[in-house]
């Protein structure tokens, strides 16, 4: 009889066979589970430790926050995802649920979210989605006017829409973009929009408009600019005149004040109320591969400032924005001396800025010194000065130990290089000669706690193509810029290197090609010069 060809049992290659395909099916399951699991940070402490090590100081490590593996969804709390319904309180209560049972990440899917102001709380991970748009509200009823500091002196502001104080091991990671609603808050000048924008935004948002052609949200923030003194910060005794101002209290976007243990990666800041991102007295800072950016014309629209921190690491991220870019800061004047708190310890690598007032800005808020700082590997397009250091008579402080390398700017429409220590709150080539020819000629004080400092300053391998002015170093006749050294630098400009007020500089390998006038010259106040 024939063999029954039906046997019940596997030969052993159908069993070799059905192995593979078992195998095949494992992979293809675990490879699924895998990529329906987001990976809810890309920064490593390995990437961390290369740039810190690298740099030319003893720079502390910086170590990564950690978070626990919980995950919370902002949906299961009621949030909507359509944008017709504030969110405000769903977000919190992930937030505050989050960080009751002890941490973790706290998912924003993808979808539009309108949305208050929102505190981050210790140990919370804030993961966005791809495709997930949170827009803050512009109503001002939900911002509550808080004693706090800004441009360098303690006042009082709108509470923050992204907010934290002394919390540690906090992120803001994803894809997402959170955008502040800037346009409702911030004073415009007409000369800044064209016709077609200007009407557009006086018929959308109505508002006053002064005899200046300065557009304000509402009369409280014209009579607020009344009592500035120096710059926005109003000085108001009567404290029942606060809330009718508020909408010249205008917060910036993300405010973390005390706080440890820091991570921002990945998403788009845009469109603040005033300044961008704003750390202050934190300590552990990293920024990397952030998307930061506001409307050119925004009034103090900066990009991140950094004040009275320590141990940052600033990173693989694009600014183009209103004001200054990439600025550190450490308080203004007496406040600023009195609290006495450095910013040190800060690493800006391969970073890339479009349109601010300056590249990568000192000051001009450094009473409490800046130090411990190098800058490298970065790219300015069309800032209206490349790398800026600033101040005045009044702050004191002293900005020493910089180092900046590996720079490339173009399309500069002011100075590549500005060190001024006449700074009068304007930006580059916002001002008159005959201003900054007021300031210059005062009389000179006697050196005191006052009398601001730049000392002890390196720059090389800088390249400038396209600039109005290659270098422009103006320092007090008080307190000359100290110690700086230029190495390795070419620059074509249409206007060379101007020194006044300067003891101590070392150029060496500096080529500068104007297209007008000398490529050096050097003030009689100029002493100690080695030229190569």
């Amino acid at each position: 009889m024939p063999q029954n060809k039906i046997t019940g049992f596997l030969t052993s290659e159908k069993l070799s066979s059905m192995n593979k395909f078992l195998s095949l099916i494992c992979l293809v399951l675990v490879l699924t589970a895998c990529a329906g699991k987001p990976e809810y940070q890309t920064t490593r402490q390995a990437d961390i430790d290369r740039l810190t090590r690298s740099a030319s100081f003893d720079m502390p490590r910086v170590q990564l926050p950690q978070f626990p593996d919980r995950t919370f969804n902002v949906l299961d709390f009621g949030a909507d995802p359509t944008g017709i319904v504030p969110s405000t309180e769903a977000i919190q209560q992930a937030i505050d649920d989050c960080t009751a049972k002890g941490g973790g990440t706290v998912v924003i899917p993808e979808g539009i979210y309108t949305t208050g102001p929102v505190t981050l709380k210790s140990n919370v991970r804030l993961y966005t989605e791809p495709n997930c748009f949170v827009l803050f509200s512009h109503d001002r009823d939900l911002y509550d006017i808080l004693d706090i500091w800004f441009e360098g002196i303690p006042t009082k502001r709108c509470t923050s829409p992204l907010n934290a104080q002394n919390a540690e091991n906090i992120a803001i990671t994803g894809h997402g973009t959170f955008n502040g609603n800037g346009d409702w808050w911030r004073p415009v000048k007409k000369a800044k929009m064209t016709d077609a924008q200007w009407k557009k935004h006086i018929k959308e948002k109505g508002g006053i408009v002064t005899e200046k052609n300065i557009w304000y949200p509402d009369s409280g923030s014209v009579i607020a600019q009344t009592y500035c003194l120096d710059q926005n910060v109003p000085v108001i005794t009567d404290e029942a005149l606060w809330p009718q101002v508020k909408s010249f209290l205008r917060p910036v976007l993300l405010h973390f004040v005390g706080c440890r243990n820091i991570l921002l990666e990945g998403v788009t800041f845009e469109n603040s109320p005033a300044w961008n991102i704003h750390p202050l007295g934190c300590e552990n800072l990293i920024v990397n591969n952030l998307t930061i950016r506001n409307p050119w014309y925004s009034q103090n629209g900066d990009g991140i400032d950094v004040e009275s921190c320590k141990n940052v690491v600033i990173a693989n991220s694009s600014f183009d924005v209103g004001d200054d870019a990439i600025c550190m800061k450490s308080g203004k004047d007496k406040p600023g001396r009195d609290r006495g708190i450095p910013t040190e310890n800060v690493v800006v690598d391969n970073c890339v800025v479009y349109h601010g007032h300056g590249g990568f800005v000192c000051g001009s808020e450094m009473s409490g010194g800046i130090k411990n700082v190098e800058v490298r590997s970065n790219l300015y397009i069309g800032t209206d000065v490349g790398l800026r250091f600033k101040s005045t008579r009044g702050r004191g402080g002293v900005v020493e130990n910089i180092f900046i390398r590996d720079v490339n700017m173009v399309n500069i429409p002011n100075e590549g290089l500005l060190f001024d220590l006449f700074y009068g709150g304007k930006g580059a080539g916002e001002e008159t000669e005959e201003e900054i020819a007021a300031r210059m000629n005062a009389e000179a004080p006697a050196v005191s706690e006052e009398t601001p400092a730049f000392r002890n300053i390196v720059i090389e391998n800088v390249t400038g193509c396209n600039i109005q002015r290659a270098i422009y170093f103006n320092g007090l006749p008080e307190m000359k810029i100290q110690n700086v050294t230029l190495r390795d630098i070419v620059i074509t400009s249409n206007y060379g290197a101007l020194f006044r007020q300067t003891d101590g500089l070392t150029i060496q390998n500096v080529r500068i090609s104007p297209t007008e006038g000398e490529a050096f010259t050097f003030a009689p106040s100029v002493e100690n010069v080695k030229f190569d």
